[in-house]
């Protein structure tokens, strides 16, 4: 069973690719592990946002790179079969998709990563393609230091989520 308990008993690598699951900076996973013990959950999603707002630019960038395009099923980085699975769910809105909506959001997702250089990060869980695709152009206006910060503040909610799934073992 997967508990705050068995991510403490981890070995130090075996912990950093379990935590990895959830984001995909190393230097994130390598200070999570550092932090161990944690207490409770509160502790862990504590930590991993303060770690995870302290990282540079390029660790943000890094943990971008785990992720699929929306609308995808492969991340630029290889991903371990259970984040793969997450990737999968938190995109489940837009499975049922109109062909229409998922080649505005392939096209949007390719100017995307041509204007700021990373893949469209947004926390997609209970969003529908519909409204991702709307926040996909609004977000593609801002200037390039502000969506940086934008897309942090999205991998940072997944990260938390995914977080809340691991120690649940969901």
């Amino acid at each position: 069973m997967k508990n705050i308990a068995w991510l403490n008993s981890l070995s130090t690598e075996h912990a950093e690719g379990e935590l990895l699951k959830c984001c995909g900076s190393s230097r994130w996973a390598r200070h999570m592990v550092e932090q161990r013990p944690f207490r409770d959950l509160a502790e862990v999603l504590d930590k991993a946002a303060e770690i995870w707002w302290s990282l540079s630019d390029d660790d943000w960038l890094e943990a971008y790179r785990s992720h699929p395009k929306i609308g995808e099923k492969k991340a630029e980085q290889a991903q371990a079969a259970e984040a793969q699975a997450w990737s999968r769910q938190e995109q489940s809105g837009t499975s049922d998709s109109a062909p229409e909506i998922m080649a505005a959001l392939a096209e949007g997702n390719e100017e995307y990563l041509r204007r700021f250089g990373f893949i469209f990060i947004i926390c997609a869980t209970g969003k529908s393609a519909e409204e991702i695709l709307a926040r996909l152009r609004e977000r593609i206006a801002h200037a390039p230091v502000d969506e940086l910060r934008i897309a942090a503040a999205e991998q940072n909610q997944i990260t938390q989520l995914r977080l809340r799934k691991l120690v649940s073992g969901q």
